[in-house]
């Protein structure tokens, strides 16, 4: 069975974990905790170098890092990926803009703002503004597709919404104000409603 090295808190893990519940994949989960320092070990980096979870473990040994990557490879060829070419094309665009212009801020400040000490929150104060002006942003690119579109890719719920859902869901806890976004808000309420949904804090 395949290990899912992973972080509970995480919205980038917990983007696996609903793709693999919903797809009826079963996994086994490897827990690491978000101040331990366990992904930094030797043990940890030879499985990858760059020391962050998720990382997918197959049964021969191989490892998959990078969330989005990883809910590729569970999902190619389910109704989870869209059949043509074009919607593909969609939901990788939506995929790169969730890793480049949402992911780098909303779940930045989620970090800083929920989980991380008070002393070491006091030295990234100063960029507060920034992550809620960048995470605002990208939160209105979303809006503005949302208000003509259910979905984010080839016309139906696939691996494009999950991945944007993972952290604009908990958005509120680095300090957004998701109810500025009713049409994002819409979308949140519709994505958990899909079949086989489960919340972040759901432990197998």
């Amino acid at each position: 069975m395949p290990v899912l090295h992973q972080m509970q808190e995480s919205g980038n893990c917990y983007k696996v974990r609903l793709v693999a519940r919903q797809l009826g994949i079963p996994v086994t989960l490897r827990n690491y905790g978000l101040h331990d320092g366990t992904t930094r070990t030797p043990a940890f980096l030879a499985k990858n170098p760059n020391g962050r979870v998720p990382l997918l473990e197959l049964e021969d040994g191989r490892t998959l890092p990078e969330s989005d990557a990883i809910l590729w490879y569970l999902a190619e060829g389910s109704a989870l990926v869209p059949a043509d070419r074009w919607g593909r094309a969609e939901a990788l665009q939506w995929m790169f803009f969730e890793q480049y212009s949402h992911e780098p801020y909303v779940a930045v400040a989620r970090f800083w703002l929920a989980f991380a000490p008070k002393e070491r929150l006091d030295e990234k104060r100063h960029l507060v503004p920034e992550w809620h002006a960048r995470g605002n942003a990208a939160l209105g690119v979303m809006e503005t597709h949302l208000r003509r579109h259910d979905w984010f890719a080839g016309g139906a719920y696939s691996i494009a919404d999950i991945a944007l859902y993972g952290y604009t869901h908990c958005a509120a806890d680095g300090g957004f104000d998701l109810g500025a976004y009713p049409a994002v808000g819409a979308w949140l309420r519709r994505v958990a409603a899909q079949p086989g949904h489960v919340p972040l804090e759901a432990t197998w």
